[in-house]
């Protein structure tokens, strides 16, 4: 097989099987059941998860005229990212309603974003930077709206659309200005060029109007005021991918550009990287503290791990690196998780999207319950949990790069945080109320799929919490193909 298409075979996969699901869906008769199309879907997303970790076995390189790159870096999140995938396509398996409307478009789009979040950890060429992340928006853009039949769905995808669009408007000023820096839109071009361009005043304005695009991505503050409502509006298992697959490709991005494209410039970037950290875990925090909503709190509670995450770009070199990909991987691991248990709890249409309705969940579904608390304790951060090592190793990497009152500004976040975490977690353990008629689960039945999404994010999470060496080595290699 020819070698560039090597370098690019998990997006041709996801693609393929995008396209499949589109031909098959428009096939069926109108009164056929379209769920099976959701495990062409999936089945796609296995394919292209073994062809990402194929790619390990040929020489690391750049191929469409160094457009894309080939490296232990971009496959550690091509996993991750098309891992992420498969969980949320399980999710949606079960919890979508037999009657929903247009499933095959639903299980496309999912793929075709991911095709673009995938791309966008492997471009090396600004251009293809910009491509990648408007395939991987334009699908989320969409799907965030798919209850089209509520008010709150079309409301979260106007937002979210319009807010996107000027974030990515900043982000491709900054793409032009380096251009007309350096003369190049090559990533290791502007590397060697930046330093020697004589006007330097663009390169790091170019600098500030990409971290404004990519900020946003992320959800950090002061980019964040879009994900309260499009988590709101937004299909649970929709989501579950929102909260981490498109975040993960923004960091892999985020790392490039500030690790490999304009590292020079670390005096600049890095007090910026410190403010926007504590705003995000602080505002994150402080507001989460004070919602009633489930996936409002868990929409500020994203934006504080923003800030946890970005704390680990403080870190020296390839410890920061390492330490903010596997931050990365554990945040995606217990997120994904929560929002499985919150879609059966809640259902599709959000039935019971409140705090209060949660009370007496381990009295009403043992299961549910303990897995419940269990992804909430992550998140918290307790010791055997994902969510520990990816603290511990992101606060060690920030001591180590010299920033001490970062990471105790991010133990103090961490300390708040655990209030509205545990707050819900009690509510669950909470006997419901004498006389008190019990919420019914809108999504009663647990089907194979969303059993095999539980066990997966479980079983994860705790193998990053117990045994995270494996995971963590892969962090570094990946660190060290970077630099």
């Amino acid at each position: 097989m020819n070698t560039d298409l090597l370098r690019i075979l998990p997006e041709v996969v996801l693609v393929v099987a995008g396209v499949l699901v589109m031909l098959i869906d428009a096939a069926l008769p109108a009164a056929a059941r379209r769920r099976p199309l959701g495990w062409v879907a999936a089945l796609g997303t296995m394919v292209a998860l073994w062809s990402s970790i194929l790619q390990l076995r040929i020489e690391p390189g750049t191929a469409f005229f160094g457009a894309v790159e080939t490296s232990p870096f971009t496959v550690f999140f091509h996993v991750l990212i098309c891992g992420i995938v498969l969980v949320a396509l399980l999710i949606a398996l079960d919890t979508l309603p037999r009657d929903s409307h247009h499933q095959g478009e639903f299980y496309a789009l999912v793929l075709f974003g991911a095709s673009g979040m995938c791309l966008l950890t492997g471009a090396v060429e600004l251009l293809v930077v910009f491509i990648a992340l408007e395939i991987s928006s334009i699908s989320t853009y969409i799907l965030a709206g798919y209850r089209k039949e509520t008010g709150k769905g079309p409301e979260a995808a106007i937002k979210y659309f319009l807010l996107g669009s000027f974030a990515t408007g900043f982000l491709l000023y900054g793409i032009a200005l380096l251009f007309g820096a350096t003369g190049t839109t090559q990533i290791y071009e502007i590397a060697h060029r930046a330093a020697t361009a004589q006007n330097h005043t663009f390169v790091v304005l170019a600098l500030m109007l990409m971290l404004v695009g990519i900020f946003f991505k992320v959800s950090a503050a002061p980019f964040h005021v879009w994900t309260p409502d499009v988590y709101e509006g937004a299909p649970s298992p929709v989501v579950a991918l929102l909260s981490t697959a498109p975040k993960a490709a923004a960091f892999a991005l985020l790392l490039r550009v500030l690790y490999e494209m304009l590292p020079d410039l670390r005096s600049l970037w890095m007090p910026l990287v410190w403010v926007v950290a504590v705003a995000s875990m602080t505002i994150g925090n402080l507001a989460a503290l004070r919602q009633q909503n489930v996936k409002r709190m868990l929409a500020y509670s994203s934006i504080a791990h923003a800030g946890y995450l970005l704390v680990a770009f403080t870190g020296l070199g390839a410890s920061g690196i390492a330490a903010a990909t596997f931050y990365t991987a554990a945040y995606a691991a217990m997120n994904v998780g929560i929002f499985a248990v919150v879609t059966l709890v809640s259902g599709y249409d959000d039935q019971l999207p409140l705090i209060a309705d949660f009370r007496g969940l381990l009295y009403r579904s043992p299961l549910l319950g303990s897995l419940l608390v269990f992804f909430l304790i992550s998140l918290v951060g307790i010791p055997f949990t994902g969510g520990f090592f990816g603290k511990f190793y992101s606060f060690s990497a920030a001591v180590g790069g010299g920033a001490v009152w970062l990471a105790i500004i991010g133990l103090l976040n961490s300390g708040v945080a655990s209030a509205y975490y545990l707050r819900l977690a009690f509510t669950a353990a909470q006997k419901p109320e004498d006389g008190a008629a019990a919420p019914r689960f809108a999504a009663p039945q647990i089907g194979a799929a969303v059993i095999a999404a539980l066990l997966f994010t479980v079983g994860t999470t705790l193998w990053l919490g117990i045994a995270p060496e494996p995971i963590l080595r892969a962090a570094e290699t990946a660190a060290r193909a970077l630099q």
